[in-house]
């Protein structure tokens, strides 16, 4: 479906995703934040807690969930995911089945997947998918370079680098 790039009434969701990544980080997780907006009001945010040993407990994940358990199907498909990074297979999938609508995020796989490199993380054990490959109906905005450095520099900390 279509890919364009982030909208300016997006920036500040995104801003929060990050802020998001931030805590998670601070907190001795993997830098991910998300945010759930239903008529442009954030109904539900989380960020990563994988620390505690459940690599599925991504926050677009955990927004999956609980869209499926609170909003109706037709709520679903309006609703708009914002996240500090591109979904994951895993995120993309779950997304797509439970119907959920457009997906705007900061930082792209691709970038991911890069500043992973340059910061010596192995790969993943997932394929690094852009969230097209996985869900190609879902609409799709990002990302959004004037918060890549930021991000950058939280995944570097979170690979033991500070920049």
């Amino acid at each position: 479906m279509s890919h364009t790039a982030p909208l300016p009434e997006d920036l500040p969701h995104l801003r929060r995703c990050v802020d998001l990544a931030r805590a998670a980080l601070d907190d001795g997780d993997e830098p991910f934040g998300s945010v759930l907006t239903y008529g442009g009001e954030i109904v539900f945010e989380d960020r990563n807690r994988v620390a505690g040993g459940d690599a599925t407990r991504h926050p677009e994940f955990e927004i999956a969930r609980w869209a499926a358990e609170h909003l109706t199907p037709v709520e679903r498909a309006d609703a708009v995911t914002y996240t500090s990074g591109e979904h994951c297979a895993m995120c993309s999938a779950a997304h797509a089945w439970v119907g959920l609508g457009r997906i705007v995020y900061a930082g792209s796989t691709e970038q991911l997947v890069g500043w992973q490199a340059e910061s010596g993380v192995p790969p993943a054990p997932v394929a690094p998918l852009p969230i097209g490959a996985v869900a190609p109906g879902v609409p799709v905005a990002g990302p959004e370079p004037s918060l890549a450095a930021e991000l950058r520099a939280l995944h570097a900390r979170s690979a033991g680098i500070e920049s």
